[in-house]
């Protein structure tokens, strides 16, 4: 397919996020608006909106690719998102309105203080920041196969236009913004993936029922793995799904910021509960569409890439129709955006209030400020991309959640720590704990078949690196004095 023409379809596709911006944002918005959308965004399209955000690139690429390896195991990864996604609505939303939060680690500070507060909210930035980057790598890479190198634009160019093209849709009207063109990006995203499955159904001459029925018949649909010592055991895969859920859904800002634009909490726990039944059955969605992709090229005598991540841009670039072509394109680009265009947002949020004080401003001053902090994050993107790029050689799904495991151990450990042990800290050695979990993590990691009888940590290095944490925090605290009070974030 011509560059020119995908060019084209990619620039008609933004022209729309474009406008659904100027439509859903005006210039009387002040920064309340940009945080939190006035706190007036209707569940049913926050929950809706929300599988974009958090399926992005990684998982349109990255999940149907792993099939071949690792069968339907990550279902069991999946059904454990139920569990954590539980716990966010029944513990911490309730936390987050009965405080009135904007950023979600000013709980923190009321609950230990400034150094834990600014510990929380910087490693949000540090997550947050290699996620999206990550997530966006996926996306450059794509673009970059199907156009740029047709063109022959650097790998460093194409990356500026993802992110510019970011920026100029959500630099205005942020969250009220977000809330709407994710709802189009995830709509645009699931008639892609069901444009593909439909066409390799017809290619193979299969029927609905033929289609499920040949799915559940292939040697990729096994999803239960007891195996102690498998990676994939269902225990290990169980529980490491809740609690990256929990970090990395109700310890995120990103993600809780649009919960908290809803108009009340019971709004809110309405949209996470109808987001959650969704999300397992659109996971079940593209492991299906992993598993047919390989039965595509097995029943076409097609020898696919041994990289995971490449098979579907692999088929569909090469070996699908024009259309099909196309609707691969969108898909990603749609994914992805939803997923990064809300991470900037909330980078910039969380930036402005837990490091800028931004509650202590006059209005014209904090647009001014939100305005190069919106531009600084972009910039910082791209790098992080253009690193990401110089050292990765593993699937992108699996980076995003190894890394996952350090960053936001921390935060689990303050937040279980906050919530659940009636112990108040010595603040100011926070950072050291903090920051010295994740290292001793690691260590622990790295030697684990030696030192565990062969045992070898998976995602749940999550827990691991949450516990040592507690266990730091625990060292440097005293008896609990009097219960938080509700206050204004």
């Amino acid at each position: 397919m011509s560059p020119i023409i995908i060019i084209s379809i990619i620039a008609a596709y933004f022209c729309i996020l474009i406008l659904i911006s100027f439509l859903t944002s005006s210039k009387s918005d002040n920064t309340d608006s940009f945080f939190l959308a006035n706190r007036k965004s209707p569940w049913f399209v926050v929950a809706f909106g929300m599988i974009g955000t958090s399926l992005s690139g990684v998982t349109f690429i990255s999940i149907p690719g792993m099939v071949n390896k690792a069968e339907f195991s990550y279902l069991q990864f999946v059904f454990g998102y139920l569990l954590g996604y539980l716990v966010i609505a029944t513990i911490l939303m309730p936390l987050y309105y009965r405080l009135n939060l904007i950023s979600i680690y000013a709980y923190l500070e009321q609950r230990f203080g400034y150094w834990s507060y600014k510990t929380g909210a910087f490693f949000f930035l540090l997550a947050r920041t290699i996620g999206a980057a990550l997530r966006l790598y996926v996306v450059a890479g794509v673009l970059q196969l199907a156009v740029f190198d047709a063109l022959g634009v650097p790998f460093t160019v194409s990356v500026f236009i993802t992110i510019a093209l970011i920026w100029v849709y959500t630099f205005r009207g942020g969250m009220k913004t977000i809330i709407w063109t994710d709802t189009f990006q995830t709509l645009a995203m699931l008639i892609c993936v069901g444009a593909s499955i439909i066409l390799i159904s017809d290619e193979l001459n299969l029927s609905f029922q033929g289609l499920v029925k040949t799915v559940e018949e292939s040697s990729f649909s096994k999803v239960f793995f007891w195996d102690v010592k498998d990676s994939r055991y269902f225990l290990k895969q169980f529980f490491s799904g809740a609690f990256i859920t929990i970090v990395m859904t109700g310890l995120d800002q990103d993600m809780m910021q649009k919960n908290l634009s809803c108009k009340n909490l019971g709004e809110a726990q309405k949209n996470m509960f109808t987001f959650s039944i969704i999300l397992v059955l659109v996971n079940i969605l593209f492991l299906s569409l992993g598993a047919l992709l390989y039965i595509f090229a097995q029943a076409k005598g097609i020898n696919l890439p041994g990289k995971g991540d490449d098979v579907f841009p692999f088929l569909a670039l090469n070996y699908f129709p024009a259309f099909a072509a196309i609707a691969f394109i969108l898909g990603i680009v749609a994914i992805t955006y939803a997923s990064a265009d809300s991470a900037l947002t909330a980078l910039t949020t969380s930036f402005c209030v837990d490091f800028l004080d931004f509650k202590n401003r006059p209005e014209t001053e904090r647009q001014r400020l939100k305005f190069y902090v919106h531009i600084g994050f972009s910039l910082l993107l791209m790098l992080v991309i253009l690193i990401f790029k110089l050292i990765n050689d593993e699937s992108v799904v699996t980076a995003v959640f190894k890394i996952a495991g350090y960053t936001y151990g921390p935060l689990l450990g303050l937040y279980a720590f906050g919530l659940f042990i009636r112990r108040n800290l010595q603040d100011r050695w926070v950072p050291i704990v903090c920051f010295l979990s994740p290292i001793l993590t690691y260590i622990i990691n790295i030697n684990s078949k030696e030192w565990f009888w062969g045992y070898e940590f998976g995602f749940e290095i999550l827990m691991l690196n949450g516990f040592i944490t507690i266990l730091g925090l625990l060292a440097i605290s005293r008896p609990k004095v009097e219960e938080l009070e509700p206050a204004a974030g």
